[in-house]
């Protein structure tokens, strides 16, 4: 073999390894995109406008909680124990787990106690959503646990065994006809998942060692915290500004626009679960390619959803009729405004993935504050203006602002480290 060869072969090999990780990221968020896809579109069908509303409520609450959950156990995880050792690996994931599923119990016990204040029907969706929390949380977490250690394949066989119980559990929750009960049932199927996900990798989660996972953690997890609940909590405050200043109704309208743009939200959602993990080899093995990872990740992620979107317009009313049911003549005027906005969230979370690699949390937080910042604003001043539609161009406007300012970022942070290198990663 000549001195070529040996010097273009571990390079081939190590693109083949980034092709596979990658490819059981991409199975792994298409099996959870089906998933949220299927469950938006048959609880919309099921329910109407208005209850969908207040199931989309629950679910955008779900989504802050979630977003504490990986600020504190998770985000960590993946920025400190990618591609180290398995015992560095196994004892970090008891403990971040164990975070994980004591965030779940100590929220779902807030969210029960305020579901009583509640009543009626979002009430009930609330008091099923709190009792579902744990498992809910512990499935998210055993994805990322499985993807820092690169073995993708995991979390994509947990994602499928998600939507194989949700199968039944839908079934029966349609019988039911309740808000309440499709909670239960995406939160139970939710829960087996988890619990398989203790089989798969032989780890218990350490609840009791969460206090000292967070200590330990502190200089990334909090920050991390306030940029994930800053994220979440503006979604939320956009849809609960939105019920009140148009109606629940236009809530479900926004939720059913965002439904069909469903595979591109479910990876923007979880893109961490691939990117930064793979942002931090990256940086480990060829730092000076870790704009150029981010760029094609952003700008693919962006051209995609512009695709997506087009093909959108192109959809017949029967057709989509027979997707959304009643919800669809609403959503359907909200495709260019919804598609717009996932672009330019696409665009974003490639910059936000490098930010991560590179530690760069003080960055990474403002970035996050003042894109949460202009959806509020965008979303709730564009509805007093005008409405649904008003709010929805709002919302994207504030979002493609705020990709330019997570580029900007990155670029300082790029230069920063060319003159100041980051401290070694820790992986114990």
């Amino acid at each position: 073999m000549s001195t070529e060869e040996r010097t273009t072969a571990p390079a081939r090999s190590a693109r083949r390894a980034l092709v596979g990780r990658l490819s059981w990221g991409l199975a792994d968020q298409a099996a959870s995109s089906v998933s949220n896809f299927a469950v938006g579109i048959y609880v919309a069908r099921s329910l109407g406008v208005t209850a969908f509303g207040v199931f989309s409520l629950a679910w955008v609450t779900y989504g802050v909680v979630l977003n504490v959950s990986r600020g504190l156990a998770t985000d960590p995880l993946v920025v400190r124990f990618s591609g180290v050792s398995d015992a560095s690996w196994r004892g970090a994931v008891a403990r971040s787990t164990g975070t994980a599923l004591g965030v779940g119990t100590v929220i779902g016990a807030v969210c029960l106690v305020a579901a009583l204040g509640l009543g009626g029907s979002l009430g009930s969706a609330f008091v099923a959503l709190a009792v579902m929390m744990p498992g809910l949380l512990l499935q998210d977490a055993w994805r990322f646990a499985f993807f820092a250690a690169g073995a993708g394949r995991k979390a994509f066989v947990n994602d499928v065994v998600w939507g194989a119980a949700l199968v039944p559990a839908m079934v029966v929750a349609a019988r039911v006809g309740s808000v309440a009960a499709f909670v239960l049932a995406w939160g139970a199927s939710a829960t087996v998942a988890a619990g398989y996900g203790c089989l798969q990798s032989g780890i218990r989660p350490r609840t009791a060692q969460a206090r000292g996972w967070l200590r330990e953690q502190r200089d990334l997890g909090y920050r991390y915290l306030v940029e994930n609940v800053s994220l979440s909590g503006a979604s939320q405050l956009r849809a609960y500004g939105l019920g009140a200043i148009v109606g629940v109704g236009a809530v479900g309208a926004v939720r059913g626009a965002e439904l069909l743009l469903g595979p591109f939200l479910a990876v923007l959602m979880g893109l961490s679960l691939v990117t930064v993990p793979e942002a931090a080899r990256v940086l480990r093995q060829a730092p000076h390619r870790l704009g150029t990872f981010c760029l094609l990740l952003g700008g693919g992620q962006a051209a995609g959803a512009l695709l997506w979107g087009g093909a959108l317009l192109l959809v017949p009313d029967r057709l989509g009729e027979l997707a959304l049911g009643g919800v669809w003549h609403s959503s359907s005027q909200l495709i260019v405004q919804i598609t717009l906005g996932v672009a330019g969230a696409g665009l974003g979370t490639g910059a936000a993935a490098g930010l991560r690699a590179l530690g760069a949390a003080r960055r990474s937080l403002r970035c996050q504050l003042f894109a949460s910042a202009c959806y509020v604003g965008g979303g709730l001043g564009g509805a007093a203006a005008g409405g649904t539609a008003g709010s929805a161009w709002g919302a994207a406007a504030a979002t493609v602002t705020a990709s330019a300012v997570w580029w900007l970022h990155l670029r300082s942070a790029l230069r920063e480290r060319h003159r100041d290198p980051i401290p070694e990663v820790r992986t114990s």
